[in-house]
Order: structure tokens, then sequence, then C-alpha cells
């Protein structure tokens, strides 16, 4: 990638997990960054995770205070960007009582970042979506899941899995009709795991602290992608900038998948300090297993994963140096 010293991207969610590790991959690559959060007092622990990251320059990071909910912020925010990062999303737990608590904040935040990027004449946005938008609402038999799928949000899915589709939905269909001349990538990462940089983890990373801590004692029917996040961020750096990943969606995802008993068999091998404390979990998950294909992310920008293993590893070992686990 040619770096550019001059120029600025803004990377929106600043603060979360792939958003933090975006920053300071493109510390490293030379660009300047701006970035938003939803309240200027996180700007010391967002520049705290930006030093465990071993980011250069994090003094030159310019917080700028933006909520998704409301248009106040976003014209100064993308003010000068070259390129926007779009990575913030509520991501919870749990189901909200109301799935437009979750849907209308996601459709709607994603279009007034894509808005004022266009009004600002940045040339490329990378939007943060998810194999949520992919792999979800229909019978997968043996099916591989690649970018050309979308999940059936008129299918029983959760409201995060509504939320991350119709947002994505929304944000091609706004380039088609007045995009302009503004481009845009997509990345759609499965569970993401690796190194944790502060203590506000991500939903993803709760259930693998639950799993090592004992808490939780059953292994869903299910498994799921598994990606580190040292990748994923790597992606967003190339899609801003290469040439084919105009107009153009990518899974991130490492081979294979695992579930919760996966995780645990992991940890305890590799990690056996931790051993004693797992629950004794049952094999359940093979009667739901998801397919997916990284071929495309892989063929084009290049793109190679670390392994699922060495992401949940890492997850683990920087837990422990944060005395989270």
């Amino acid at each position: 990638m040619t770096t550019n010293k001059n120029g600025w991207v803004l990377v929106t969610g600043g603060s979360g997990f792939i958003g933090s590790y975006c920053i300071a991959y493109l510390l490293q690559a030379g660009y300047r960054v701006k970035t938003t959060v939803r309240s200027l007092s996180r700007a010391n622990e967002v520049r705290e995770m930006l030093h465990r990251a071993g980011a250069p320059g994090i003094e030159g990071v310019v917080f700028t205070e933006a909520d998704l909910t409301k248009d106040d912020g976003w014209a100064e925010a993308v003010q000068g960007a070259d390129y926007v990062l779009h990575v913030a999303s509520p991501f919870p737990i749990g189901e909200p009582n109301d799935e437009n608590e979750l849907i209308t904040p996601a459709r709607e935040g994603t279009l007034r970042v894509l808005k004022a990027a266009r009004d600002a004449g940045v040339k490329r946005v990378v939007l943060t979506s998810s194999f949520a938008a992919v792999g979800y609402g229909r019978e997968i038999g043996n099916h591989v899941f690649t970018e050309e799928d979308w999940s059936d949000i008129n299918a029983p899915v959760g409201a995060y899995i509504k939320s991350k589709t119709v947002a994505e939905r929304a944000a091609w269909d706004f380039m088609e009709r007045e995009g302009g001349s503004m481009e845009l990538s997509v990345v759609n990462p499965v569970g993401v795991f690796g190194p944790v940089l502060g203590s506000d983890v991500s939903s993803s990373i709760k259930y693998l602290i639950g799993t090592v801590n004992g808490s939780i004692t059953e292994s869903p029917a299910f498994t799921f992608g598994i990606v580190d996040v040292r990748d994923v961020a790597a992606m967003h750096i190339t899609a801003m900038t290469h040439p084919e990943a105009k107009g153009e969606r990518f899974i991130a995802t490492a081979e294979g998948v695992m579930s919760l008993y996966d995780i645990a068999e992991v940890v305890r091998k590799e990690r056996p300090t931790f051993a004693g404390q797992i629950a004794d979990l049952t094999n359940t998950a093979q009667e739901y297993y998801t397919k997916m294909s990284n071929t495309k992310a892989k063929t084009i920008l290049n793109w190679t994963p670390r392994s699922r293993e060495e992401a949940i590893i890492a997850t683990v070992d920087s837990l422990k140096n944060l005395n989270i686990l």
C-alpha cells in the first residue's frame, strides 16, 4: 500500500475494538487520523488503547464528538477527510425489547455518515458490516456462504442480524441513487477476537470470557466463524485504497468455524492454567455447521488471516494481562 503522509482518514467509533485497531494501523501506515467518539471524555481511554497496540503518532489523532443518532458533528468530522472507515455500530449481548432500538440507529447512522462523506468530497468509505448480513435466516444445508449471499430478514432472526442487514442494504441503495463520485467497500467480519486493548470488550469476547471462567456451562448447538481483529483492521486499510475493492463486499474469516466447546478445548490445550475453571461442555455444535468462504478477500485483497486458534489464544493472553481473566 502506498502511504500518503498528508492523507486524512476519519474512523467512526474509535473507542471500539475494531475501530481502535484501524486507527493504529492507519498511523503505522503514515496516515493522519480523525476519529469520532460519542463523548470526548473517552479520548484518553482511546489513546491508552492505541498505546497498547504500539501505534506511533498517537498525539496527532484528532478526536471529534458525534453520535449515530444525531446530525450534530458529522459535517465537522468528515471535513478534510480523504477516506472514511465507518466502523461504529451498536452490538448488544442480548436482544433489545424493541428491535428498532438497534435497527434504526444502525441504518440512520450509516446514512448520516455516507451523506456527510459525500458532501465533503470523500473518495471512498469502507463500511464495517457483518457476516450477520450474509448468512442467516435460511436453510443452509451444505451451502458455502459467499459475498453474493444476504441474510433473510423476513425469517425469524434476531435484531442485530436485522440491523446489520438493513444498514448495509441501505448503504448500497444510497450509493446507487445518490452516492455521486464517492466509492464504497464493505467488510463483513464473523466473530472478532484477538488481543484486547481495554476493559470495554465486545460481545464475542464476552462469550469467550464466560467460557474460560466457567460461567458458561453449555455449548449452544451452533458454530461461528473466527477472525482476528488485526486481520479485520488490515482488511479495512487495504479495501480503503485497493482499486478492485470499489463497489465490493468482503467476508473476513479465518479458515473453518468453532463452537464454544471448540474454544474451550483450544484453551485447555494451549493454556492449561485455565483448564480447571472451564466447565465440562458437551459438543453439540455439529447440529448447526455454517460454512463461509474467504476466497474473495484472499484473491482480490491478497489477504492472509491468522488461524482461528491463534486469534483465540491471543484473546486469552490479552485478557489475562488486563486482569479480566
